[in-house]
């Protein structure tokens, strides 16, 4: 028998996983929920009342919380979610993109937070939210050059439980990428 989902709403929103040219990942320390407190990528939700695109809404993300210039060519799509219930308070549905321009300087601190580069082992030892260090760090790991889709479960009361919907591997390495027409 399968878990009753509570009637929530969505909220959709993208994460963008930016490096330095030592591979160390831009992570904001968060001032608002949700995930006050914890490290994080960069992102924020769609404006969906103008029609954004997930793309569109990690550029502009970028800029915003950054201050960083990017073009939806300059992102990779690796990983869709679908979290049901989170926190118990609304489902959400994330995109994860990963630049593939490389930024080195540490943007200044916003309303939002402060920012900090962390090697990729170093992030395991942060405060970060259970669902990042579960799943979204993993998946970042395995997928960063192909893409995953997945579902996850967030009962509250309960263990996080995640099904794997879709999963491609990266292209081979000297493959061309494939064409956007």
């Amino acid at each position: 028998m399968s878990a009753v989902v509570p009637a929530l709403g969505y909220k959709i929103a993208v994460l963008v996983f930016i490096e330095n040219t030592s591979g160390e990942q831009l992570l904001l320390l968060r001032n608002k929920a949700p995930n006050r407190g914890s490290w994080s990528p960069l992102g924020g939700k769609l404006e969906t009342s103008l029609g954004e695109s997930p793309f569109e809404c990690a550029v502009r993300e970028a800029r915003e919380e950054a201050g960083l210039v990017l073009e939806p060519s300059d992102l990779h799509l690796f990983a869709m979610i679908a979290e049901r219930a989170y926190e118990g308070q609304s489902h959400w549905l994330l995109f994860l993109f990963r630049s593939r321009r490389t930024h080195d300087e540490v943007p200044p601190e916003i309303a939002e937070g402060r920012f900090a580069f962390f090697s990729r082992q170093a992030i395991d030892g942060l405060a970060i939210p259970e669902t990042d260090r579960k799943i979204l760090w993993p998946l970042y790991d395995q997928h960063r050059d192909g893409f995953v889709a997945l579902r996850a479960e967030c009962d509250p009361n309960g263990p996080i439980v995640y099904t794997v919907e879709e999963s491609l591997a990266a292209p081979a390495p000297g493959a061309p990428p494939p064409s956007n027409s």
